[in-house]
């Protein structure tokens, strides 16, 4: 099998009245993410890392906000798409790492939940997965709490 690799990036605003989901994992805090779908940052950067990585185009390109359908759609579950995307032209997902940039709340405790939903819809063993996260230190829109951003960098093995 060949191999290639993509990288995806996503950033949704803080706002009130959502709940906090990432990596599909719903994450204690008194206020979401905005988005169109459920804006799950983390399955979005993924999801585009693996579009990214097959030259599939984005995540915009197969789920355009300007649709009704995907209207409070699970991340996760768009995910679970794109990789049956790749399972249709013969792709597998080898790993997934990604890194969360948020001062809060602290991912920590969720981490560890986060890598099995992660794996279970790349169809990949949790040791395949990586989820980290970092503070950016007070610097910019997301050091000083407007929002969260998260990168994320997939191989995946093509025929």
């Amino acid at each position: 099998m060949g191999q290639r690799v993509g990288l995806g990036y996503d950033v949704h605003p803080f706002g009130h009245g959502r709940p906090l989901i990432l990596g599909g994992v719903r994450v204690e805090s008194h206020r979401g993410l905005t988005g169109h779908s459920d804006a799950d940052a983390v399955c979005h950067a993924i999801a585009d890392a693996i579009l990214g990585a097959l030259a599939l185009g984005d995540l915009g390109k197969h789920f355009p906000d300007t649709e009704a359908r995907w209207h409070g759609a699970s991340s996760v579950g768009i995910l679970e798409q794109v990789v049956a995307m790749a399972a249709e032209k013969g792709a597998a997902i080898g790993n997934a790492d990604v890194t969360v940039v948020t001062e809060e709340p602290r991912l920590a405790p969720y981490v560890d939940a986060m890598r099995e939903r992660l794996a279970e819809a790349l169809r990949v063993g949790m040791d395949r997965v990586s989820v980290k996260a970092t503070r950016p230190e007070g610097l910019g829109a997301l050091g000083q709490g407007h929002g969260l951003a998260a990168l994320a960098v997939v191989l995946v093995e093509t025929p």
